[in-house]
């Protein structure tokens, strides 16, 4: 699954992603959102770039959305990179596709 480009209501409970196998970005923000835009074209680059196919997940966060909350999620877009469940990286608002492939290369490896 690459690079997902529209934000959806959040499916997955804490515990469906602490037991996930592999690596993961879980991307929270919303499809409304100007700096979510803004980024876009950085996070599609990563993507690309990084030629992995890591799973993708869009999250759409907002007041009271626990999935969001449970990973203390403050601004958006904020991209968790995970491997087998557990964080491995963080990226706040990316500038440039560089800071994305390198969580990416984290996680898409071992």
């Amino acid at each position: 699954m690459p690079y997902t480009a529209t934000f959806v209501p959040e499916t997955q409970t804490r515990a469906d992603v602490d037991a996930t196998r592999g690596p993961l970005v879980l991307e929270f923000g919303a499809n409304w959102c100007g700096w979510c835009q803004g980024a876009q074209p950085h996070i599609a680059t990563a993507f690309a770039q990084a030629g992995a196919a890591v799973p993708h997940v869009k999250v759409e966060d907002g007041p009271g959305r626990p999935l969001g909350r449970s990973f203390r999620v403050k601004l958006w877009p904020t991209l968790v990179f995970l491997r087998d469940g557990q964080e491995v990286a963080r990226v706040v608002r990316p500038q440039a596709s560089a800071e994305v492939e390198q969580a990416l290369r984290q996680i898409a490896g071992g």
